[in-house]
């Protein structure tokens, strides 16, 4: 049995990448911060469907947490029988618009705690327990390459995370643990401040600079991320895979 950790497994992305991975045979540790509830329906619906699951709360912007979080994982690998975990999906973040002229220093401090320096401690504390030949994921997005105004505090972080995929696809190699990661595009999540959900008006216009005509789910990007950690892709490493069904193609 492998087993895998998706952060901010709650909700969205999150929570979709890890009920495929559980269907897959993967033992998940998923984790939220605000949503317990979201995260314990998750593991229920894994559970319900025959999979192990467990639910631990973390907030990836406090890195002074991370030893502790660290401690908890292996508790709960001691109880699979297990004293290291093969996937880790560096998935919890979050998104508020704010033109360049109005980002604040707090908010860009925000963004970067959350969106690059949680996930690159995060790794780097839990990478001791991370199993020869397992693989890394990180969650970056379509924003760095498709220019919108309102997003370049978090698009730089996102851009940067591809920039550190990139690095420890080569430093973890020795190890053979490959490491890719994901860029989508307009996804209906929570994210935004559940933004779809307040202003479905502006999804048609969303479908129509997209080529295969829809906004994306959580499940067309959580495909993608299970077959990147999974034996399909075997031989893929350091490579971003834009997950937006041809957004401004």
């Amino acid at each position: 049995m492998s087993v895998a950790i998706v952060t901010g497994g709650s909700s969205g992305i999150g929570r979709s990448t890890a009920e495929e991975l559980a269907r897959r045979g993967s033992a998940v540790i998923l984790t939220y911060s605000s949503n317990e509830s979201g995260a314990m329906q998750a593991v229920m619906a894994i559970e319900q469907n025959g999979g192990t699951a467990v639910a631990l709360p973390l907030d990836v912007g406090r890195s002074d947490t991370f030893l502790a979080f660290r401690t908890q994982v292996t508790e709960v690998l001691k109880g699979w029988d297990r004293d290291s975990f093969d996937i880790l999906i560096n998935n919890a973040g979050f998104a508020q618009p704010a033109l360049f002229a109005d980002t604040t220093e707090e908010l860009f401090d925000k963004f970067y705690r959350v969106l690059l320096k949680g996930p690159f401690f995060l790794t780097q504390t839990l990478l001791p327990l991370l199993a020869d030949g397992g693989a890394v994921v990180n969650t970056s997005s379509s924003a760095t390459e498709h220019a919108e105004p309102g997003y370049s505090g978090y698009a730089t972080m996102k851009g940067a995370l591809k920039v550190l995929t990139r690095f420890l696809a080569k430093e973890l190699s020795t190890r053979r643990i490959r490491v890719n990661s994901v860029s989508p595009g307009a996804t209906r999540t929570r994210l935004g401040d559940d933004a779809f959900t307040k202003y479905p008006e502006v999804i048609p216009a969303i479908a129509a600079k997209t080529a295969l005509g829809r906004v994306g789910e959580p499940d067309d990007v959580a495909m993608a991320i299970a077959a990147l950690v999974g034996d399909d892709g075997r031989w893929i490493t350091a490579q971003n895979i834009e997950v937006s069904g041809g957004y401004e193609l």
